[in-house]
């Protein structure tokens, strides 16, 4: 029997009733339980503040909520190789492995070690202003650039392992992880990728150019993205969860990471029935 198991919770009084529950249920099993409410995806980034990480020592994570939820888990983890499974709870999403209703008897199996991972690839983005480094972050969905309200165009200059690839003048720019596909990218017309698809994609926001199409690179592939001069009001943004305000100053690189997340997958399920529940094809329902 696993000695202690995280917990990171949705502020939702529904979410919160169901880990009560869930938390009285494993210390009943003598399993100590770490619980943290979900990072405030508002508070933008810093690299002064010291990120909390979850203890090393924990068996795996549930993450009760929706996708969000599951990114703030993720955030917690850092570059540990600690295992996670998303609790559903509210609209559609495509991180969390299993309903609520289904979450006692789900449990049942990884308490037991009747469970696999499958580890899903990462990205890392680093943003140099001059020989600083101001920025360093490990994200599973989606790097997104993205222009403000009021601001005219983002114009980014964009290479692949140093080779000038085009000049995208956009509302913004998707770089995202096969896991990742199902989310900002999907909305903005990019293609789904299998998470066991070693490729990275780059998605531009309403570009400007038509034939300017989203774009699938290897896993390999290193991508360095700058702003044009004079770029304002200019957004960079690591999984929805914290933003840093850029401008041309800035050197954007992302490359996969060496840490990738391990997601528990349940007996019998299957990433396409997944998929087509959640867009609804064929009939099927949510």
């Amino acid at each position: 029997m696993p000695d202690k198991i995280g917990i990171v919770v949705k502020a939702d009084k529904r979410a919160e009733e169901k880990a009560d529950a869930f938390e009285a249920w494993l210390k009943d099993r003598r399993v100590q339980v770490i619980r943290r409410e979900s990072y405030d995806p508002t508070i933008r980034f810093s690299n002064a503040k010291k990120k909390q990480t979850a203890p090393s020592d924990l068996f795996c994570i549930f993450a009760l909520g929706g996708d969000g939820t599951f990114l703030s888990a993720v955030r917690w983890i850092g570059d540990q190789r600690i295992p996670i499974i998303g609790i559903k709870f509210g609209e559609v999403g495509f991180l969390a492995e299993i309903s609520e209703e289904r979450l006692f008897s789900a449990a049942e199996h990884i308490l037991l070690g009747q469970f696999t991972t499958q580890p899903r690839m990462r990205l890392l983005t680093t943003v140099h202003r001059g020989k600083t480094e101001i920025a360093r972050e490990t994200v599973l969905n989606d790097v997104v650039i993205n222009k403000g309200a009021l601001a005219r165009l983002a114009t980014m200059n964009t290479a692949i392992n140093d080779r000038h690839l085009t000049t995208y003048r956009a509302d913004g720019l998707i770089v995202a992880t096969p896991t990742g596909s199902t989310a900002y990218n999907l909305a903005a017309g990019g293609p789904i990728i299998h998470p066991d698809v070693a490729g990275i994609v780059l998605a531009p926001i309403c570009p400007f150019t038509l034939t300017n199409r989203p774009l699938v690179v290897p896993d390999t592939a290193v991508i360095k993205i700058e702003l044009a001069q004079k770029s304002t009001n200019i957004m960079l943004t690591f999984d929805g969860q914290a933003g840093l305000e850029i401008d041309d100053r800035d050197t954007i690189v992302v490359r996969k990471g060496q840490h990738p997340i391990n997601m528990i997958t349940m007996p019998a399920q299957n990433y396409f029935d997944v998929l087509k529940a959640k867009l609804s094809w064929s009939g099927c329902r949510v």
